[in-house]
């Protein structure tokens, strides 16, 4: 049975009833609302929100498709994606790390033994921005991450305008993050990962 099958909090959520045909028969329509793990099929949607939510920023993106297509193969289980009516409307992509803090190398490797849950990315679609997405989806991320038997905390690095937001999704600044991209500095956030025995007693996880 895989990861996302036990978690009730990561099951499609229907907000919108099926509808029925004028003959009385149930129309199939695709779930209003829902989310899951990611897969390499959807790396090019990943791809697209990505880059247009940081190239007009910051000029680059934490992951070229490449990359996306890389961890989404390796470790699909540490990515979430939120769909409304079928479209990608936001995504986290995570990978696994080993030490305490972050690394240049932390930005490519996947390390499966690792304790650490390297947050790569969040974005959101143009479209749905400003409706706090962002922030529901990190909140169902980090609840997911309990139900992860590995998982003790959760890492990011992002830039100063951003610490306000990571910080009230529960996260708290480590301070400057050694890692660098091109004349870019970080601030290193981190949020514990706690519960894991009693969420997997009592969740089904």
């Amino acid at each position: 049975m895989s990861t996302l099958s036990a978690l009730p909090f990561l099951k499609p959520v229907h907000l919108r009833s099926p509808q029925s045909s004028p003959g009385g028969q149930r129309r199939h329509t695709l779930p209003a609302s829902e989310f899951r793990c990611l897969s390499p099929e959807d790396a090019v949607s990943v791809f697209e929100i990505e880059r247009e939510a940081f190239i007009s920023v910051s000029g680059d993106c934490p992951l070229h498709l490449d990359e996306i297509r890389h961890f989404l193969n390796l470790c699909p289980e540490l990515s979430l994606g939120w769909f409304e009516e079928g479209r990608l409307v936001a995504f986290i992509i995570g990978s696994l790390w080993d030490q305490d803090r972050l690394s240049q190398a932390a930005l490519t490797l996947h390390k499966p033994r690792g304790t650490a849950v390297h947050i790569h990315v969040l974005a959101v679609h143009r479209t749905f921005r400003q409706q706090g997405k962002g922030s529901i989806l990190m909140w169902r991320y980090l609840q997911y991450l309990r139900c992860l038997p590995s998982a003790r905390r959760a890492l990011l690095m992002c830039e100063d305008f951003l610490v306000p937001f990571y910080q009230k999704c529960g996260f708290e600044a480590l301070g400057p993050c050694e890692v660098t991209v091109g004349e870019l500095a970080f601030i290193e956030m981190e949020h514990p990962v706690r519960g894991h025995a009693f969420m997997r007693r009592n969740s089904g996880c």
